[in-house]
């Protein structure tokens, strides 16, 4: 299946929308695993044991392994959810953007050293840093659009006067990751669940592409509001949280926790798809 094909039938096995951010932070972990990055994969590896039937994906975000020299910790977590979820796509939070023969190499490292279904780019150096990642046939490529961070206003929110009808930067990579950037249908876009006006906007712009978006939970994005703007039957949404389901405990009952968190935030967007 193509890592699209993997999202709509991680979405109908699991009825969900919710994918769970992997951002490990040991000075965070619980119990006897505080603060040791030896234990990352063992921490991950837990969460993703008690939430794998409740998510459309997961989302390790590379820094989070890279701070802790904890990569060859990422390839064993992400073999890991091969074998305990092969049904649940991957997706690599890495918001690569560089030329032609870098990029290159970077979508070596997304999809053969870590053998991720996806990874999220930054698109701000044009189509010639994304054009690499989609010679993978059926690989996933997100791009940045509309941030969910108070600094996605600085660019993203402007207009362009040299384009026609001077849409918003945001407004204009919609468009472009619908239309003539999308060769194969490998694209979807980065919106952020603080801007659901916003995401209703990209969402009239890219009726067709999947959307993944950050920010319900610890950031306070409003799940209801999140699926009405953005879900439609056949354009899959991929909301993800990280803190809330990752420290929902501080203690030994940790795996269990993010799995009640998990499980009501999917209770959540599955209602609002009502």
């Amino acid at each position: 299946m193509t890592f699209f094909e993997q999202l709509q039938d991680a979405a109908q096995r699991n009825a969900s929308a919710l994918c769970v951010g992997l951002d490990p932070e040991p000075a965070k972990f619980p119990g006897a695993l505080r603060g040791d990055a030896g234990r990352i994969f063992d921490f991950c590896a837990a969460i993703v044991e008690a939430t794998a039937d409740q998510v459309i994906a997961f989302k390790p975000q590379i820094a989070y392994f890279a701070a802790h020299r904890a990569e060859d910790q990422l390839e064993r977590l992400i073999a890991h959810i091969r074998n305990v979820a092969p049904h649940v796509p991957v997706i690599l939070d890495a918001k690569r953007g560089d030329i032609g023969s870098t990029a290159e190499q970077y979508a070596i490292e997304a999809f053969e050293r870590f053998k991720a279904d996806a990874v999220t780019l930054s698109p701000f150096m044009g189509f010639d840093s994304v054009q690499p990642y989609l010679r993978y046939p059926g690989k996933g490529a997100f791009l940045l659009c509309r941030t969910s961070n108070p600094g996605g206003d600085d660019l993203q929110n402007r207009r362009l006067a040299d384009v026609e009808g001077q849409p918003r930067v945001f407004e204009h990579l919609a468009r472009l990751a619908q239309g003539p950037w999308n060769l194969n249908g490998q694209l979807g876009l980065v919106v952020g669940a603080t801007y659901p006006a916003e995401i209703e906007q990209v969402r009239a712009l890219a009726p067709t592409v999947p959307l993944l978006i950050p920010g319900v939970g610890a950031q306070g994005g409003d799940a209801a509001a999140t699926v009405k703007a953005g879900w439609r039957a056949d354009a899959p949404i991929v909301v993800s949280s990280s803190r809330a389901v990752l420290y929902a405990s501080s203690g030994d009952d940790y795996a269990d926790a993010a799995r009640r968190v998990a499980e009501d935030t999917r209770r959540a967007l599955e209602a609002a798809k009502a």
